[in-house]
């Protein structure tokens, strides 16, 4: 009889601890398909591109196609905070801003990443009033670039529109449209309508995405 109930406890035991076993398999595969929704579709982007409440980081591709740097944008606030490094580009200053439509395409017919539109202008028409001019990058000889500033010109609201918005390189130096009017165009004193809506800085170098 003793030997019959230790049996039957044995088998009990053995019972009880497949099903805790299987309970904390059912736990953890739910856990992990929960994490998994949350990492492949729940933000919406890639394991390069960060979207958060008050924080947005995002990834710097140059005309190859390559990540060249990343840049990301705090919120806290009215106040943004923009922090950002890149690499491969020339030596030398670039303009750098914001452009209205979040789609970087590289082999765009219009040419690379013209598919960003313009500057984000935020109500201000003219360049170097434009809510989406940031401080111009200095690249080093060895063609690195960091940068920080605060900016109160525009919200991660602003910039997460119906279309988003991207953080555009430029290939040439940013002029801010400040041509004074000795200088004619046209015979017209100061800066003709490409320096306003542009600041000449040239070729579009690097895009990321903003949404």
């Amino acid at each position: 009889m003793r030997a019959r109930a230790k049996a039957a406890n044995a088998r009990r035991i053995a019972i009880g601890g497949a099903g805790l076993v299987l309970a904390l398999g059912g736990a953890l595969a739910a856990t992990g398909a929960a994490g998994g929704a949350g990492g492949a579709g729940g933000t919406g982007h890639d394991s390069h591109h960060g979207h958060h409440k008050g924080v947005e980081r995002v990834v710097l591709q140059g005309v190859d196609g390559k990540d060249i740097g990343w840049i990301t944008l705090r919120q806290s606030h009215d106040l943004v905070t923009v922090r950002g490094w890149v690499r491969g580009l020339t030596p030398g200053f670039h303009g750098f801003h914001i452009h209205e439509v979040g789609v970087c395409d590289a082999k765009a017919p219009a040419g690379p990443f013209a598919t960003a539109g313009g500057h984000y202008q935020g109500g201000h028409a003219n360049h170097g009033d434009h809510a989406g001019d940031l401080p111009s990058l200095l690249v080093t000889d060895e063609g690195r670039a960091s940068t920080q500033f605060v900016t109160d010109r525009f919200t991660l609201a602003d910039l997460r529109d119906a279309d988003g918005s991207a953080v555009m390189v430029h290939g040439g130096r940013d002029n801010f449209a400040n041509i004074p009017p000795r200088y004619l165009s046209g015979g017209v004193p100061g800066p003709d309508m490409a320096t306003l809506m542009t600041g000449d800085a040239g070729a579009r170098a690097a895009c990321g995405v903003i949404d």
